[in-house]
């Protein structure tokens, strides 16, 4: 078994040194670094030690504290949720997170909880949000590129004999969109 130790600052400024120090102490074999913010998505060491631990069932991922790994707790649920799926035990050295033992394997459960109650919760908010813009009047999504107006002159325009790709050259649309919004307009009228 393994003891793989990832440390991480955010800025240049500060010194990875005290966190190695500490995993090393801890029994942390290999130590992967960063640094940069736990916000980017782009972390070339936590890639690397979650690569290095793809084949080592057992293996052990060490940081000091749980939010080495990101400050995001949708990020934080992605990762645990990984290496759980990959037999990879978590420990985190400050808020003593062991999921070897029992306690620490609660952790996984109620980390998997919280994961899915934040993704339902966001789920919620946004389908509230749509609908109390729905409520007001006002649609979701990108405005149309056709309006009403512009559906005129696109007719008036092929009316004079013009194609389709002329006519999105004068609107600054593409020639589909102007063959669409004019279909969409002959069907509704009809």
């Amino acid at each position: 078994m393994a003891i793989v130790g990832y440390a991480r600052v955010s800025t240049l400024d500060q010194v990875l040194h005290s966190q190695m120090d500490e995993l090393t102490a801890a029994g942390a074999g290999r130590i992967f670094t960063d640094q940069a913010s736990g916000k980017l998505d782009e972390r070339p060491g936590l890639a690397a030690a979650l690569d290095y631990l793809r084949d080592h069932e057992g293996d052990v991922l060490m940081v000091t504290r749980i939010d080495r790994l990101g400050r995001s707790v949708q990020h934080l649920v992605r990762v645990v949720d990984d290496l759980k799926e990959r037999g990879i035990q978590f420990r985190s050295l400050h808020e003593g997170i062991d999921t070897t033992t029992a306690g620490g394997e609660m952790f996984f459960v109620i980390f998997a909880a919280i994961g899915q109650f934040s993704g339902r919760l966001i789920s919620e908010r946004t389908h509230e949000g749509l609908a109390a813009a729905r409520a007001r009047g006002r649609l979701g999504g990108r405005p149309r590129s056709m309006n009403a107006e512009r559906i005129e002159t696109a007719l008036e325009l092929r009316a004079k004999g013009r194609t389709f790709e002329q006519i999105g050259k004068t609107l600054g649309v593409s020639a589909s969109t102007v063959a669409r919004a004019i279909a969409g307009h002959l069907e509704a009228v009809s």
